[in-house]
């Protein structure tokens, strides 16, 4: 019983311990955030923490992209923390705005259209419009994908380096079908050539007798972290429609990012991998 009440009490103080290093961390940002900008001596004299903690908080918060230095030791709120906070890219947000759009394609594609977007370290179709004019389709289904055997991940994948470490993925990329990508060296030349191209492809890797195509909103930037495409039988999306089918997706795609605002000329990520 004795050892069991001293393990409660272990407990009790790293919670408390841990919320006290939160309420601390939240403090600074309340401080620079209400400042503009803020050194370390002022967010001291705010906080009546000791300058050695108030430094180690502080970079902290930098290493995580929540505060930026700005020179001369003052720091301001950081990028990363902006986006959180400063728009909203929620799914019921941005369905508000792409939806349309989608619902738009598959009328005139006559092909169901689908919006992905990225979420932590997958890829997941959260949305899907279907076509109404009474042909026939093929629903791409809602929930994760993955990153190397379906074309709304690889769409987003290619231009994202940090999501693939050749060594972690090495031997674990799983043969869904016989057409499925399971060499590392044979997914970065495919990436490479989405790249070039604007958009990705899904020739019965996933699923036999299913294709897809996808394109990133944008390639770098937010727009990076989102895709739309299409989806259908092997009858219907034959190479030639597919050829034709990338392009028009990447011009829609392109379309629906200025309309969020997210223009080219904001777009900060790597494009090519490392």
């Amino acid at each position: 019983m004795r050892s069991r009440h001293v393990s409660r009490n272990s407990i009790n103080r790293f919670s408390q311990g841990k919320n006290m290093h939160l309420e601390r961390l939240t403090l600074i940002l309340e401080i620079v955030g209400q400042k503009g900008e803020a050194t370390v001596t002022e967010i001291c004299a705010h906080s009546d923490l000791p300058k050695p903690s108030a430094y180690r908080l502080v970079q902290d918060l930098v290493s995580v992209g929540l505060l930026e230095p700005v020179g001369r030791g003052q720091f301001t709120i950081g990028t990363r923390l902006k986006g959180i906070t400063h728009s909203d890219n929620s799914d019921r947000t941005l369905l508000e705005l792409i939806a349309p759009t989608l619902k738009q394609a598959a009328k005139q594609f006559g092909t169901a259209f689908f919006l992905s977007r990225l979420r932590g370290k997958s890829v997941e179709i959260i949305h899907v419009e279907t076509p109404d004019t009474g042909v026939s389709y093929l629903h791409p289904g809602l929930g994760k994908r993955p990153l190397h055997a379906c074309s709304c991940s690889k769409a987003i994948a290619a231009f994202s380096p940090e999501l693939f470490s050749t060594g972690e993925i090495e031997g674990r990329l799983r043969a869904y079908t016989e057409f499925t990508l399971t060499d590392v060296h044979d997914l970065e030349a495919e990436f490479e050539t989405i790249r070039q191209r604007g958009f990705a492809e899904c020739v019965e890797e996933i699923e036999r007798g299913m294709c897809s195509v996808a394109a990133p909103l944008a390639p770098s930037g937010p727009g990076a972290t989102l895709s739309i495409g299409a989806t259908g039988s092997v009858r219907v999306f034959t190479p030639e429609f597919r050829k034709t089918l990338g392009p028009q997706i990447t011009q829609i795609a392109r379309e629906v990012s200025t309309l969020l605002g997210w223009g080219i000329k904001q777009d900060t990520r790597i494009e090519s991998l490392s």
